[in-house]
């Protein structure tokens, strides 16, 4: 367990002084308790590279590279696993999702979780969720829906959505939104935000966008920033869900690509709309504003930046390198930029040090990044682990015992993907009971220092693994798991320690202790 870290005090409580006295800033720029506001901006299925200020060769994203330019970017943030479901349990948690029964898209989160919302709660904050939340249904009666996991409320849909989106509101019948969905869901970020600024409490928006999630949709003012990509692209074609009928169609790349290019930049200009409210209401000096993705590009994409190998749904960096940039002027002084490896699950214990709560008394597998937050040469503390459970491995549906009522997992939000006859989505979580040989497999990834471990991906060696300077080469391209065995040995023994710790989590040890 986290002990409470008094240092960021040192950086609030002068601050909150110093803006109170001082003119013309407006007095509710700092709430009563001098406590930082807090915007949390995760986009759906957005690559490393897709950004302008990584140098992509055609996505226009203005906003985002004023904010790297700002602010602090992260050159080494990563997504808790490479698709969407796991990664925002970890966002909400700071704990790895197979902990608590995550797996992949579809599986739900445990009621038993704490998330960053109840944590801020007793802090003092009012919280939101807008958006995708896909780790349960957002109806009311759901036991992991937004307001039964922290919120005080929520705009949100139980997976991805699009143009006109249908989301449900604090857990009522899903309605219909016009308009473009990243405005949306920035439009009801910013009345919340209004509304917590006249009561004078600090709050925390959890802003989840549809985008760039296919299939792939944009407004025409946007869509015409991508008439010129490349004519070699209509060779290629990609097979993607259909927005009229639902099913899957193949398409021109070109096509597809100058939507999905259309969708960031609206989301990136939607950015911006909630940058400028903050600063035209004083509320930008002491609001933390942070952008990451959840996962890597999708196999749709066809990658058109920078070689990082691999994709949404596998473990290279492709699949779980992300953007990552921070914002937050009252402390992050001067633009600069990182390569301490951060990833999703740092965000629980980064909020705790910052509000002075402490961390729920289970394992935690993020870390604060209060630190490079002070100095952005500061490095991660400890390894960085990731893993692909494979339950079926391990349970029968047909007689494992539902972790939660299965009607009360059944989504009530459609979507334009139409699956297994229906267009909305139903979750699934298990009770496990004992710990088995087969439990361990699956690919696993490490992180630490400047290498990587990866164990059965697509290239091992002949024991089976993979090693990568990844500081080095960040295209894991020269498996050197031969070359340095002790290295190798000693990742592999930490790595399956750390399992033997999520297990036990899974098997629900960790509930036993109450906050």
């Amino acid at each position: 367990m986290y002990s409470k870290i008094t240092k960021i005090e040192t950086l609030i409580v002068p601050l909150a002084l110093t803006l109170s006295c001082s003119q013309p800033k407006n007095e509710n720029e700092i709430n009563k308790n001098g406590l930082p506001n807090i915007v949390l901006l995760m986009s759906d299925d957005h690559g490393w590279d897709e950004v302008g200020y990584n140098g992509h060769p055609f996505v226009i994203t203005p906003v985002l590279d004023e904010m790297a330019a700002e602010g602090l970017r992260f050159d080494r943030f990563y997504a808790a696993h490479p698709s969407c479901s796991p990664t925002r349990g970890s966002l909400m948690t700071g704990r790895h999702p197979n902990r608590y029964g995550t797996f992949t898209p579809g599986f739900s989160i445990r009621p038993e979780e704490i998330t960053i919302a109840h944590l801020l709660k007793d802090a003092g904050y009012v919280s939101a969720h807008f958006g995708k939340w896909h780790i349960g249904p957002v109806k009311k009666e759901s036991p992991t829906n937004p307001g039964a996991m922290g919120f005080d409320e929520w705009l949100s849909h139980d997976n991805f959505f699009e143009m006109n989106p249908v989301l449900s509101r604090n857990g009522g019948p899903p309605q219909k939104m016009e308009g473009e969905g990243s405005e949306v869901i920035i439009d009801a970020a910013i009345q919340f935000i209004a509304k917590s600024k006249k009561q004078n409490t600090p709050f925390l928006a959890v802003v989840c966008f549809g985008s760039p999630h296919e299939p792939f949709s944009g407004l025409p003012e946007d869509l015409s920033l991508y008439d010129n990509l490349p004519d070699s692209l209509s060779k290629q074609e990609v097979m993607l869900t259909s927005n009229e009928t639902g099913l899957q169609v193949n398409r021109p790349l070109r096509d597809v690509l100058q939507e999905r290019y259309a969708e960031i930049t609206a989301m990136d200009r939607s950015i911006g709309t909630l940058r400028n409210y903050l600063k035209n209401n004083d509320l930008k000096e002491n609001t933390i504003v942070m952008y990451f993705s959840d996962n890597g590009t999708c196999s749709k994409a066809k990658r058109t930046g920078m070689k990082l190998r691999g994709q949404k749904g596998n473990f290279y960096e492709g699949g779980i390198r992300v953007p990552g940039v921070v914002e937050w002027p009252a402390v992050i002084t001067e633009p600069s930029s990182t390569s301490m490896i951060a990833v999703t699950s740092d965000l629980l214990p980064t909020l705790a040090e910052i509000t002075n709560q402490p961390l729920p008394d289970r394992p935690i597998d993020g870390e604060s990044l209060v630190p490079v937050f002070e100095d952005p040469s500061n490095q991660r503390s400890k390894s960085l682990f990731f893993w692909e459970f494979l339950p079926w491995n391990v349970y029968d549906e047909k007689t494992q015992t539902p972790y939660i009522d299965p009607k009360l997992q059944e989504g009530t939000t459609p979507l334009a993907k139409k699956l297994g006859g229906r267009f909305t989505r139903n979750f699934v979580n298990y009770q496990y009971s004992g710990i088995s040989k087969n439990d361990t497999i699956g690919t696993r990834a490490m992180l630490k220092d400047r290498f990587k471990l990866l164990i059965e991906g697509e290239t091992p060696n002949k024991n089976g693994v993979e090693l990568y300077d990844i500081q080095n080469d960040p295209g894991e391209q020269k498996n050197l798991a031969n070359e340095y065995p002790e290295i190798v040995k000693e990742m592999r023994d930490e790595l399956r320690k750390w399992q033997e710790s999520v297990l036990n989590s899974l098997n629900e040890a960790d509930y036993a202790i109450t906050p």
